[in-house]
């Protein structure tokens, strides 16, 4: 039996163990609000918690946040395995946006909130991770998709 849509399945996978690897380096490795400066003043890794959704959103609000990241995840994966062939970009984008989804819903599930590090000073960027990012990036990769996607039917009644 051949994989359907076989992007989608790496790049999820990828971006989720990344997104996991990363976290746990930084819980391993930083006191709970110890930061980094890389350029400082510019870009820290600064270890938070966030309660809520992305930019600390709905800060407190885990729960109903823990049932979204599942059922956006289990929505993707259905669609993956018994919808169509997506095309690159679709693949691309709903990978990324399910390996950010499992990797904040676990942490969710698990923890009871999720585990930021990347800090943008420069901008005074809320506190992310890879998990926003890769959601962030898949989003792009999908508006790409529907600039890409040509009508079925071009022809008009007359």
């Amino acid at each position: 039996m051949r994989l359907k849509n076989r992007l989608f399945w790496i790049v999820a996978f990828t971006a989720f163990f990344t997104d996991q690897l990363t976290k746990y380096w930084v819980v391993k490795t930083f006191a709970l609000g110890q930061t980094l400066p890389l350029l400082p003043g510019i870009f820290h890794f600064t270890y938070v918690t966030n309660t809520g959704a992305a930019f600390s959103l709905f800060s407190g609000k885990v729960e109903w946040l823990r049932w979204l990241s599942l059922g956006v995840s289990l929505i993707l994966i259905s669609i993956a395995s018994w919808g169509p062939i997506l095309i690159f970009w679709e693949q691309l984008g709903y990978g990324f946006i399910l390996g950010g989804a499992i990797g904040n819903g676990i942490d969710r599930f698990a923890l009871g909130y999720v585990v930021d590090f990347i800090d943008f000073r420069l901008i005074n960027f809320a506190v992310f991770n890879l998990a926003d990012s890769f959601i962030s990036i898949g989003i792009i990769c999908l508006l790409i998709a529907s600039f890409q996607k040509t009508p079925t039917s071009s022809h008009r009644s007359r």
